[in-house]
């Protein structure tokens, strides 16, 4: 996908030294040509980074310039030595790019409990001041620059027209494993040159958030640094979004943050699978969203997916320990469009071919049915293999 900066932005990825490999950035900058209004949503973790507790107390804001994140090191779990150095990033960002502290926001992912090496952070930032550019291939780099265990990055875009004239959203995320919301470990950017007020902006980060990034999973294990960020520069209009332009912007940022969020699970440690598991027939969303995250964090749905194995009564049974209560004679089950239980009973169908449209294809598609309702949801997760094993045994010592 091809995928530019909003005007008002300049971004840059560099190697930094943190993360082993030289080929690969560790180290992201992004800078606003003006003040522009921020918005972010973080982790429910009562547990969380430095970096977290920092960009709480300054979003929203209506005079950020700039975000400084690093990847390779989470800065969590560090006690007050951990508050100082996300300060400390937030000074040295303003150093090489001229601005104020106050006006950086940062970022960490990585490993927890190590601290942050800032000498290699400040020679890095002034590297990326120095390579701040407006084309692809810095938005690449700097999205490059936020993964860790990630395959590839994730970036994803949309160009809408208003009765200004054409924003631009785009955005970029990362995040494979220890994936669970409200969030997950997974670090999230969206800029957009649209004009937006601070309360508007969070609002609709907050409300596109709900219904993509917090409905994934990969082990349902919620991270301490989870964070999605919204910039705007207002560069595309002279005053603030309203009416149906505000709605128009809140539908695309949404999608954004979707193909973001789908991306996770896709990329998630060992995945052979995507599974997009949709709930509907609920009494409230909030029933289906636990209906949906109970079945999509099964050990033993995730593995059956992963073996090519239709065992829908490992779905229908998790779906009846996640809480919310429905009449189980009325459930209803499909798998890639194959009917494997209808009205509380099993029905017909060709095992070989069920089974052969999970092995043969990246996605898998589960629909619930129940009938309490008009309520529901989409969820997605991946399967779970012995790759996810390998790399999580091995990915610290």
């Amino acid at each position: 996908m091809s995928v530019i900066p909003p005007r008002g932005f300049r971004l840059a990825g560099v190697h930094c030294g943190i993360k082993r490999n030289p080929a690969k950035e560790d180290l992201t900058l992004i800078v606003a040509d003006a003040p522009a209004v921020a918005a972010g949503v973080y982790t429910q973790n009562l547990v969380f980074a430095a970096p977290v507790a920092l960009d709480r107390q300054r979003t929203p804001s209506d005079s950020i310039r700039a975000i400084l994140a690093n990847s390779g090191n989470a800065n969590a779990c560090t006690g007050q030595r951990g508050l100082d150095d996300a300060r400390r990033m937030t000074e040295l960002a303003a150093q090489a790019c001229d601005i104020k502290p106050e006006q950086v926001l940062v970022l960490s992912t990585g490993i927890i409990g190590e601290f942050l090496p800032l000498a290699k952070i400040e020679a890095g930032a002034n590297s990326a001041a120095q390579r701040l550019d407006t084309d692809e291939a810095a938005f690449v780099a700097a999205a490059r620059g936020i993964t860790t265990t990630d395959k590839s990055h994730k970036m994803a875009a949309r160009v809408i027209e208003l009765s200004s004239g054409l924003v631009r959203i785009s955005g970029m995320a990362k995040g494979a494993g220890m994936i669970g919301p409200r969030m997950a470990t997974m670090l999230g950017i969206l800029l957009t040159d649209a004009a937006l007020a601070p309360d508007d902006a969070q609002q609709a980060l907050s409300w596109a958030v709900d219904d993509s990034f917090n409905c994934i999973s990969v082990e349902g294990h919620m991270s301490t640094n989870d964070t999605v960020l919204l910039l705007a520069s207002g560069a595309a209009s002279r005053s603030a979004l309203q009416g149906a332009d505000l709605a128009a912007f809140r539908q695309a940022l949404l999608e954004v943050c979707t193909d973001l969020a789908r991306a996770i699970p896709d990329d998630g440690e060992g995945a052979s699978h995507l599974i997009t598991i949709e709930v509907r027939g609920c009494a409230t969303r909030a029933d289906a969203h636990r209906i949906a995250k109970t079945i999509a964090e099964s050990a033993l749905v995730k593995t059956a997916i992963a073996g090519g194995d239709p065992n829908w009564g490992r779905i229908v049974s998790a779906a009846g320990y996640a809480g919310p209560q429905f009449d189980p004679a009325k459930v209803s089950l499909a798998i890639n469009g194959h009917q494997l239980y209808r009205a509380g009973a099993p029905v017909p169908f060709d095992a070989r071919t069920v089974s052969e449209s999970i092995k043969s294809a990246r996605e898998t598609h589960v629909v619930l049915e129940l009938a309490e309702g008009d309520a529901g949801i989409r969820f997605w997760t991946s399967d779970l293999t012995a790759e996810y094993l390998r790399i999580n045994t091995e990915y610290h010592t």
